[in-house]
């Protein structure tokens, strides 16, 4: 599979690299669930605030250690209780994503598509 070899982190490891942080304060407002385009999920330890607008960062893992961050505003269109005792699924809808997201978006999408993969033998 190409690609592979290139991987720097182990998809067990996303949850870590993927935390989303408040771009005014830097404090951690959650891990990301799930992306789109348009939208994010975010697990967090608390309910957010439902059309509220928020500005966030992701902090991505950059070439020699050096993290990059992707700044972006979102809206909490719903918040519920997950599964899991103490944590919270809201999902948010992105306004004008950068340009940076998008392509985190795409990338994400690559790094996890199996279809069409077939191990050597």
């Amino acid at each position: 599979m190409p690609g592979v070899g290139r991987r720097r982190i182990q998809r067990q490891q996303l949850p870590y690299y993927l935390k989303v942080y408040n771009r005014i304060t830097d404090k951690p407002l959650g891990y990301l669930g799930n992306l789109s385009c348009e939208g994010l999920m975010l697990i967090s330890q608390w309910p957010l605030l439902v059309g509220a607008r928020f500005d966030m960062r992701l902090k991505i893992p950059g070439a020699e250690g050096v993290w990059r961050p992707i700044d972006f505003h979102a809206t909490c269109q719903w918040t519920r209780e997950d599964v899991t005792p103490g944590s919270y699924d809201s999902g948010f809808h992105l306004e004008s994503p950068p340009a940076e997201f998008l392509e985190l978006v795409e990338a994400l999408r690559d790094y996890f598509a199996f279809t069409g993969h077939k191990p050597a033998h």
